[in-house]
């Protein structure tokens, strides 16, 4: 019987492996749940993966609320995700349906 060591994690949160997910376009919209005391910070810098392997979005707001929750008061931003796209920015869907990218620059958010 073979054990199994490893676990994979949809969009490679903090471990550092090849997801081998193709660019793909996303919608003209995402959104993405934060907690009410990051704002000040995404707005003046943007969204970073920080210690992730990609910045997590979703297509629609109650997943995104569901996510700011886990941090503090859920604050949903709405990203301009097709403008990304169009400025040659790669998006990428994980098998779950979370979508990533490697940074949302504040212009792209309101």
């Amino acid at each position: 019987m073979k054990i199994k060591t490893r676990i994979r994690a949809n969009q490679g949160h903090s471990i550092d492996i090849d997801l081998t997910l193709k660019p793909q376009q996303p919608p003209e919209f995402l959104y993405h749940g934060t907690a009410e005391a990051n704002l000040a910070s995404i707005f003046e810098k943007g969204i970073e993966k920080r210690n992730r392997q990609h910045v997590h979005l979703s297509q629609d707001k109650e997943t995104a609320t569901k996510v700011g929750m886990r941090h503090g008061k859920p604050q949903i931003l709405t990203i301009k995700t097709g403008e990304m796209f169009q400025d040659g920015i790669d998006f990428y869907l994980s098998e779950n349906n979370v979508w990533l990218t490697d940074f949302v620059d504040a212009k792209y958010i309101s």
